[in-house]
């Protein structure tokens, strides 16, 4: 399998961390796409007219989303990975995974504004990652009341993997992580993972802090 991969893009982080923890082998192809533009090339634009990141490519198949890679990859290898244990677990995992686009559109492209100069209503875009942010961090708690520690079960699927990177990697866009005690014990479990790898820039701030403390009740 063939990954045309740019290393400080978090949607391709996604999938390498996925492939980390399924044991899955990528090639990796980096792709020049700041400042050289690489993705709007023809030979990546006939492979994705959207001219986005990441592509997965394994023989016939050409992959261009990253939730659908993230799926793909664990249903090769590693079936744990998807929460299919009831129809319950197959919606919330599907819900999860719809969620995460909205967490690209405001966390990430608030990451772009700051970090590329990429245009924007940069107070719009932190607007609505806190937004984001709180609906991830009551669900989160809404699990733990469950005695979850994840997303949809108490063992991590594609959802987690699918919501993580534009989470950790919020400061950059100027939105701070510390109002939210759930999603950063979350993130302290995810990266506790036996084949977790990391990616350039996601801080460990977090977990140089004390352990987070949620409300009375709250497992």
């Amino acid at each position: 399998m063939r990954l045309y991969d740019y290393v400080l893009s978090p949607s391709c982080y996604k999938v390498r961390l996925m492939a980390a923890l399924a044991g899955v082998s990528l090639e990796l192809r980096p792709v020049d796409f700041h400042p050289g533009a690489e993705h709007r090339g023809p030979e990546l634009l006939s492979l994705n007219p959207a001219g986005s990141l990441p592509i997965l490519v394994d023989g016939d198949l050409v992959l261009t989303e990253s939730s659908a890679i993230l799926v793909y990859l664990a249903g090769k290898a590693a079936l744990q990975w998807l929460g299919r244990a009831s129809p319950v677990d197959a919606a919330r995992e599907q819900q999860w995974l719809s969620f995460s686009s909205r967490l690209t559109t405001s966390l990430g492209s608030a990451r772009l504004h700051e970090m590329l100069l990429r245009p924007g209503d940069i107070g719009a875009l932190q607007a609505a990652g806190i937004a984001a942010l709180r609906e991830l961090e009551a669900g989160l708690v809404e699990q733990r009341l469950q005695g979850r520690a994840f997303l949809v079960a108490n063992a991590p699927t594609v959802a987690d993997i699918a919501c993580f990177p534009y989470v950790a990697l919020a400061p950059d866009g100027g939105v701070s992580l510390d109002p939210y005690p759930a999603i950063r014990l979350w993130s302290r479990a995810l990266r506790a993972l036996p084949g977790f790898i990391e990616m350039p820039g996601i801080h460990r701030l977090h977990e140089l802090k004390p352990e987070p403390l949620l409300e009375p009740g709250v497992v």
